[in-house]
């Protein structure tokens, strides 16, 4: 059995070897609330590190919060990425981790949510996973990605959106199972500690090795012919989870706190049915899973939804999901919509 990285060897990767990148997005008519958690996230991050300039707020859209993050990487000393225009969080992490990956001396990229319900004291656990894979492999260069586990999905987002996101999690798993056997290549899910049906692959809570970090932020994109709102903005958590696993990464699970509700959120301000609907199409669709498959796993999973009890309205975010799915692969066959056991 390899010898497991001992805590002080981790702490000092987590102080010296590991970057955060923070995706930036303050609209115009964004609360006060927004600022101050941005500031208060930096700060937090910042405290875990021995340079702060490891630390990236990479602005999605100058307008959208430029000068709060100028201000912000002056008094802090964090880098600074801005892109002019706003396309969602996938955007602003590509362009922040690629400017991590410009320091030969980072061995870990994170990518949190600037809204203080990612904590940064927590980092720490997700940097002892990924030694403890490297450990248990023996393989020091082993690609690893490292999902944040919310321990609840329901109490920081809501009801509605902790149901849809379960559901989108569920069909993940099952395409990238399908996928799996359709490549010879086995899913590894040694380490991924799964007290839930399937892993938390939408949490913004996410680690890289660095190796796994430049397959996914600096290689070319694979859009897969949706919008460009569905790729980077509402499946980005779904892109970065795919591309590390096709990439070779080994994934890795730990718990993480949340707020029990949300201070704020844009995320969930957006359709939540398109949104889900979205994370589902190009994930299926960039692991090259027929739709009659997909048509069927969401069959199967949205009667066992509490989302799915709620008459009628839960009955019809669940219809609107299958609805907006069947469309992006232009299936006229009928599916199973509505079918569900009769005894519970």
């Amino acid at each position: 059995m390899p010898e497991p990285y001992s805590f002080h060897q981790t702490l000092a990767r987590l102080r010296h070897n590991t970057g955060v990148v923070i995706p930036v997005y303050l609209p115009h008519g964004a609360e006060s609330t927004d600022a101050v958690l941005l500031e208060e996230t930096v700060a937090a991050y910042c405290a875990q590190v021995a340079d702060p300039a490891v630390i990236c707020l990479s602005v999605d859209g100058a307008d959208c919060g430029g000068e709060v993050a100028s201000r912000l990487s002056a008094e802090y000393s964090v880098s600074l990425c801005t892109v002019e225009d706003n396309r969602g969080k996938l955007w602003g992490a590509i362009h922040g981790a690629r400017v991590l990956l410009r320091n030969p001396d980072l061995t870990h990229i994170a990518v949190v949510d600037q809204d203080g319900d990612h904590f940064a004291n927590e980092l720490l656990n997700f940097v002892r996973a990924a030694d403890h894979i490297r450990a248990q492999t023996g393989d020091d260069s082993a690609r690893v990605m490292v999902l944040g586990r919310r321990i609840s999905l329901h109490r920081p987002m809501g009801f509605l959106r902790g149901e849809l996101e379960a559901l989108a999690n569920r069909v993940l798993l099952d395409a990238l199972h399908y996928h799996a056997a359709a490549t010879g290549i086995p899913l590894r899910l040694e380490f991924a500690t799964l007290f839930d049906e399937a892993p938390d692959f939408q949490s913004g809570y996410k680690l890289f090795s660095r190796a796994t970090a430049q397959a996914v932020f600096n290689s070319e994109t694979r859009q897969m012919d949706v919008s460009d709102a569905a790729y980077y903005r509402h499946a980005c958590e779904t892109v970065m989870a795919v591309e590390a696993l096709e990439n070779g990464a080994r994934l890795g699970v730990v718990n993480r706190s949340t707020f029990n509700e949300q201070p704020v959120t844009h995320f969930g301000k957006l359709d939540q049915a398109r949104a889900t609907a979205d994370m589902i199409i190009w994930g299926c669709k960039r692991l090259d899973v027929p739709y009659p498959f997909v048509a069927q796993w969401l069959a199967n999973h949205a009667p066992r939804l509490l989302l799915n009890t709620i008459v009628p309205q839960g009955k019809e975010e669940v219809e609107h999901v299958r609805q907006l799915v069947r469309e992006a692969f232009a299936a006229r066959d009928p599916d199973a919509a509505g079918l569900q056991p009769l005894f519970v």
